[in-house]
């Protein structure tokens, strides 16, 4: 494999996020780079693709701003670019958690785990688990026995903790996340809350404890889902269990789709057969969607269409 992606995140302070954007975007740019990183004032937090001559000079570059003094880099083999364009955008924060009073990870975090602590800890009886992660990522994939916050939006995870308090009294709590970014700032938001006994992180995400010689990613089941477009990457070099269930049929399934309604949007597991079956529309109502964009792919005949439908309407009804 000739190329590379590269997952990061580091706190630092970025005086004009919008200048540095803008500059930003043009020097990855330069090194045929393609992928998403957003900066804000607290620091920066991207994923991009390239060769590995390309993303190799990116790291060494960044490694030698003092800007960015000691910032990790998750690498992972590709076939090719991960995404389709490269985009580089100025935030208010890196992750959007919209707390009134931000955390400040600098000042406030949990106790960093390396793969092989978190591994061991989470076996602990007095130990819960609590993935930071939105429903559609958990779904395909998770630590074995983690705690499911039913949000579909990081910002929406404080409120449902707040919720359900009863399930992390008299526990040690330990949080992870695909790359270890959200964690910073929602364990720190724990300490603070004084949620559980003790509060840890899987530092550097699951992506880190994937790789790890001890860890091996095992007592993950499923897969991690991720923001480009491979959808989703295996972790547990020993086992392979998949969690992920058909969102039609509820059978196994691992093969993410968004619904084929526009204005939907959502993620859905969905096997190729099924998802040719129902239109791509996650309900009856998206299947039906003047502007379905599996029809429009597909330029499916307005017969055959309306022979599907007349099928989903016969054995659903109202919704698929």
């Amino acid at each position: 494999m000739n190329y590379q992606v590269l997952l990061y995140y580091h706190y630092t302070t970025i005086e004009n996020p919008e200048t540095f954007a803008e500059e930003h975007l043009q020097v990855c740019k330069d090194l045929n780079l393609k992928g998403r990183v957003l900066v804000a004032k607290e620091g920066i937090n991207g994923t991009v693709s390239g060769t590995i001559a390309d993303t190799n000079a990116y790291m060494d570059m960044m490694k030698n701003d003092p800007l960015f003094e000691g910032i990790v880099f998750k690498v992972d083999e590709a076939e090719g670019h991960a995404f389709k364009k490269m985009k580089c955008r100025p935030r208010p924060e890196l992750v959007n958690l919209s707390l009134e009073d931000d955390i400040n990870p600098k000042e406030i975090t949990g106790r960093y785990l390396s793969p092989a602590e978190f591994m061991e800890e989470m076996q602990r009886e007095d130990t819960v688990v609590l993935d930071v992660r939105n429903t559609y990522e958990y779904d395909v994939g998770h630590f074995r026995g983690a705690i499911r916050p039913e949000v579909e939006t990081f910002r929406d995870t404080p409120a449902w903790v707040r919720a359900n308090k009863e399930l992390f009294e008299g526990k040690r709590v330990l949080t992870y996340c695909t790359g270890g970014i959200r964690c910073e700032k929602f364990s720190g938001w724990l300490k603070r809350e004084g949620i559980g006994e003790d509060v840890g992180q899987l530092h550097g995400g699951i992506a880190t404890y994937s790789k790890d010689p001890v860890a091996k990613g095992q007592l993950w089941d499923g897969q991690m889902y991720v923001f480009d477009e491979r959808i989703t990457v295996p972790i547990n070099q020993v086992e392979h269990v998949v969690v992920g269930k058909d969102h039609y049929d509820g059978t196994p399934c691992e093969r993410y789709i968004k619904c084929a309604n526009p204005e939907c949007n959502k993620h859905i597991l969905a096997s190729e057969e099924n998802e040719a079956k129902h239109l791509g529309g996650c309900s009856l109502e998206c299947a039906k969607h003047p502007r379905n964009r599996y029809i429009a792919k597909h330029n499916l005949s307005e017969e055959y269409v309306k022979e599907v439908m007349e099928q989903l309407e016969e054995r659903f009804g109202t919704s698929v």
